[in-house]
């Protein structure tokens, strides 16, 4: 039973917000629908009664359908030029809506409820009693479908006549996507995404008529800098970078530097550069400036115009930059002189590789194995070969088959990428690892079925499969979500997800005729071929086919 709930856990990571709880939107107010928001007059109005406060009115705010209804919504009060949201709510319809927590503060914004169809929402705001103050606005998000919503849609702004100080909007650095393959190179993850739409975009562009000068727009979330990075190849070093990240006091800055591997990149004096604006917004890195200064990669004795370019993100710590955990790469090279909209790199063969080894190994072989372990003994009990029963036979040269499948996939990928890049995904891998290592071991040195303390091997045994499986599990949707995050690819995120619920669903369907069995009565019949075998058979059709779909996508990343 613990099978299932770990797995069914799993599903969460599918991205499905007909409840409403959305805590990742906060800050972009933008739903994880992986398509762009709508940019025709939205059919709804947000209108706040009375149209001015002071230190802890209150406020009704209205979200009202021009024309037809919206299933979803998020609503938020920010001062005016202001990124994060202030006050509180409190909601009067909780069938419809509900209170969330933002900015770490309960009930500072509120959403939908339920995916059903609205036209009215009303809901109470209570201006903060301290604290800095000014003329606030009401921001909603609205969703039709999943396909199809409206962000951005304002009130009035509500002026503000209480005796606290104004505080100054925070600082903005002009961002556009406009211009891209016109006027400048640009080059973005995922691919073509808009830096002024998509705050999870890291995006960077070159302006450039000559080489002597380039303005240079630098954008993206990380907790501590995002770079760009001039590089004669597509590996780290002996590249010209510039880093937009925080000194030493957390303000944001801009460093010129040059790297030399997998160490950390010497810093240079910044030189020649210029018209430098920088700003940090809820994690969200910007930076424009023009540079003077000649692109130097220590390989070519002259300075040219065309290079692969990089974007690297990561920590920092005291205004150092620490090891990247995101790196992308363009498939070619950019001519910095001729104005181009440049892709990424495609994930190198050996990569694919890996993903695919390790979607086979627990996706279908493993899986299979583990399932006729515990379920298919009693079939064809007494028959096998070499004195072993036939589900015994299978089930070690499925086991075996994805041992020596996850063994390549490891070593290929840490032979290729030579650091732990990519956040829980090789730390959850090699827990794989080792603890497929430990499974035949300890398999080998069990004592006889009929010995007293079998049942410590059995338990033990059937205990570390389950954690395998479960972190191979989780393994897989980490690393489905790094190509969702460099390549658009949340499908994949989808497919695995509905695969996990279908292997949740047939080992509940086994598990029912498995306890049937034991009270000598059956919940379905399939005339001449058992249960359990109709069961196996329908199980490995729909891993099959999920298999494929993933397999699919890995080949297009």
């Amino acid at each position: 039973m613990l099978l299932y709930i770990l797995l069914s856990a799993c599903i969460g990571t599918v991205h499905m917000y007909s409840h409403g709880v959305v805590p990742s939107a906060c800050s972009s107010m933008t739903p994880d629908h992986k398509v762009s928001s709508q940019t025709s007059s939205p059919p709804y109005t947000v209108t706040a009664v009375p149209t001015s406060f002071k230190e802890g009115d209150e406020i009704t705010v209205t979200l009202r359908a021009v024309s037809g209804d919206f299933e979803g919504f998020m609503l938020q009060a920010r001062r005016v030029g202001m990124s994060t949201p202030i006050g509180t709510f409190t909601v009067t319809n909780t069938a419809e809506a509900q209170g969330l927590t933002c900015s770490e503060v309960a009930n500072s914004a509120v959403s939908h409820k339920t995916g059903s169809d609205k036209t009215v929402i009303e809901v109470k705001w209570k201006a903060p009693t301290s604290g800095p103050l000014s003329n606030v606005e009401f921001r909603a998000t609205f969703v039709k479908s999943k396909t199809t919503f409206w962000e951005g849609v304002k009130s009035s702004a509500i002026t503000y006549t209480g005796t606290s100080t104004p505080v100054t909007a925070a600082p903005t650095v002009p961002t556009s996507y406009s211009g891209c393959g016109e006027s400048k190179v640009c080059f973005s993850q995922p691919d073509n995404c808009d830096p002024t739409t998509n705050t999870d975009c890291h995006f960077v562009s070159i302006q450039s008529s000559s080489l002597s000068e380039m303005q240079v727009q630098i954008f993206g979330p990380s907790n501590g800098y995002v770079a760009i990075g001039f590089s004669d190849d597509q590996e780290m070093g002996n590249d010209d970078i510039y880093i937009c990240g925080k000194d030493t006091n957390g303000k944001p800055q801009v460093q010129h530097a040059f790297s030399t591997g997998t160490r950390a990149p010497n810093i240079l004096s910044l030189g020649n550069v210029s018209d430098i604006q920088t700003a940090i917004t809820n994690g969200v890195f910007n930076c424009s400036f023009t540079s003077r200064n000649g692109i130097s990669t220590a390989s070519r004795a002259t300075p040219g115009s065309e290079y692969f370019l990089m974007i690297a993100s990561g920590p920092s710590s005291q205004g150092s930059i620490q090891q990247h955990t995101k790196t992308f790469v363009s498939q070619a090279k950019a001519d910095l002189l001729n104005p181009t909209v440049i892709g990424s790199e495609e994930y190198p063969a050996i990569v694919k590789a890996h993903g695919a080894l390790m979607l086979i190994a627990w996706m279908t072989t493993g899986s299979v194995g583990m399932l006729i372990a515990r379920y298919l003994k009693a079939v064809g009990k007494g028959r096998g070969c070499c004195g072993k029963d036939f589900w015994f036979l299978a089930h070690v040269t499925l086991m075996s088959l994805s041992i020596i499948a996850t063994a390549i996939a490891f070593i290929i990928v840490f032979s290729y990428a030579q650091d732990w890049a990519g956040g829980a995904h090789p730390v959850l891998g090699c827990l794989v690892m080792i603890l497929s290592l430990i499974q035949p071991i300890v398999a080998a040195l069990r004592c006889d079925p009929q010995h007293e303390q079998r049942f410590i091997f059995n338990w033990a045994h059937s205990f570390n499969a389950l954690a395998i499986k479960g972190l191979a599990v989780g393994a897989i949707f980490t690393g489905l979500e790094l190509i969702s995050e460099a390549k658009g690819e949340g499908w994949m995120l989808g497919v695995m997800g509905g695969f996990v619920a279908w292997e949740a669903l047939l080992y509940i369907f086994q598990d029912l005729h498995m306890r049937a069995r034991k009270k000598d009565s059956t919940i379905c019949s399939f005339g001449m071929m058992n249960t359990e075998v109709f069961l196996l058979v329908l199980y490995i059709l729909g891993n099959l086919a999920f298999l494929i779909a993933l397999l699919v996508g890995i080949g297009r990343a």
